[in-house]
């Protein structure tokens, strides 16, 4: 029983996998949203449970899989929409998805026998399966719980695309915008760390060697990090545009990023990269990696040049040197994740990106100058000085699955 089942090709109703040739205006990666196919759950049922129970979990999945197909499709249109009408639409599925998990949870309860009666069938976005088919309830719920992660982290992303206000300013990212997707990447952390620590220890060792790439541990622990250090960046962007955050601050944030970047890519699985979203996401963890180095080493080095000593004064221009050629490196990273199919675009930068666009070439020159004409050049240069070490602030919501719906006490009342 529960045995899972690899489809290269889709016989599913809901059509062969199409890879968009574009998704558009890309701040926040996400690897697709892996679709459910429809399932017959009366047939599968029949029987066993009560009329009312086997249609309410017929038309909240019906409903699950009706919005996310539209949600999936809308990515094969790179044409950026309104970004109200786009947050509504995930706000929705998302809804959709919390309003299932409680009557999906009753198929896993022991005692019930239901676990495997259901063959559950979903689209695959970073595994080399088209799809992949498992008669295990389990397997639904930590399927469930990645595209609620997957649908957070859409909608940060359309919190992060510059919008137009009205006020004959230029379209930009608001700090309320900025701020509301701090929750919203910790949601997307909390829903994924639940999976890890709830859902996959239900499901046997031979049966998670059989799950998608795109439910590995390693990939949901990256992605649920990814959201984390992310999270970081946009309280990192908010630091610097407040003057009462101190250079300590910005520094200690930076270097966090750091840290949760370099856990992800300890994390994430060896993904395929011949097709779809694998060699993207590589990339992306790359890109994101260097230019956090970029910023902790610029806000390692200023503060190194406070200092008062010729080797402080040194290790300053060190670190800031460092800062410049991984602000170079991120060019060249982002540079190459936007190119790679499916292509996508890089917004007008803001926060951490933009400020160190800005201020690095500039601040590294300078810096560079002043104490070349303080000591000799040969003293100056040397290798930058390692980053402080901080233990990481943010983390994920408290999120465990949710109690069973009270229908299922009526169905218990029934048997």
């Amino acid at each position: 029983m529960g045995c899972g089942l690899s489809r290269q090709k889709d016989t599913g109703g809901g059509g062969p996998r199409r890879r968009p040739g574009s998704v558009g205006d890309v701040v926040v990666f996400l690897p697709g949203l892996r679709v459910p196919r429809s399932v017959d759950f009366s047939q599968a049922l029949a029987g066993r449970l009560g009329k009312g129970v086997v249609e309410r979990l017929s038309s909240l999945r019906a409903r699950v899989v009706d919005m996310a197909m539209q949600e999936s499709a809308a990515a094969l249109k790179p044409k950026r929409r309104a970004a109200a009408r786009h947050g509504s639409s995930t706000a929705n599925l998302l809804q959709a998805l919390e309003d299932y998990l409680p009557v999906l949870l009753g198929l896993v309860k022991e005692g019930r026998e239901l676990r495997h009666s259901v063959q559950f069938v979903w689209a695959n976005q970073e595994d080399n399966a088209e799809e992949t088919a498992m008669a295990d309830a389990w397997y639904e719920v930590l399927s469930v719980l990645h595209l609620m992660a997957m649908v957070c982290l859409l909608q940060a992303n359309t919190l992060l695309l510059p919008r137009s206000y009205g006020d004959g300013y230029a379209p930009r990212v608001s700090e309320e915008s900025r701020r509301a997707t701090v929750d919203v990447f910790l949601k997307a952390s909390g829903y994924l760390d639940c999976a890890i620590r709830q859902v996959l220890p239900q499901i046997t060792s031979e049966l998670r060697r059989q799950l998608p790439i795109d439910l590995a541990e390693g990939n949901l622990k990256a992605l649920s990090l990814q959201a984390l250090g992310q999270g970081v960046d946009m309280q990192l962007g908010l630091a610097i545009d407040s003057p009462k955050a101190t250079l300590a601050v910005k520094r200690r944030l930076a270097c966090e990023m750091v840290k949760y970047w370099y856990q992800i890519q300890e994390s994430i699985p060896e993904l395929p990269v011949c097709d779809g979203w694998g060699k993207k996401h590589l990339l992306f963890v790359k890109w994101k990696y260097v230019e956090a180095k970029a910023a902790a080493y610029y806000f390692h080095g200023l503060i190194l040049d406070e200092g008062n000593t010729e080797k402080s004064h040194g290790m300053a221009v060190a670190a800031l040197q460092a800062s410049e050629e991984f602000l170079k490196e991120s060019k060249r990273a982002s540079e190459a994740f936007h190119a790679t199919p499916p292509t996508s675009r890089s917004p007008t930068p803001f926060g951490t990106a933009k400020y160190m666009l800005d201020k690095i070439p500039k601040d590294a020159s300078s810096k560079v100058k002043i104490n070349q004409d303080l000591y000799t050049q040969e003293r100056v240069i040397g290798t930058p000085p390692p980053l402080p070490d901080f233990a990481l602030a943010l983390k994920p919501d408290d999120y465990d699955l949710p109690p069973l719906d009270p229908l299922w006490n009526k169905e218990d009342g029934r048997q």
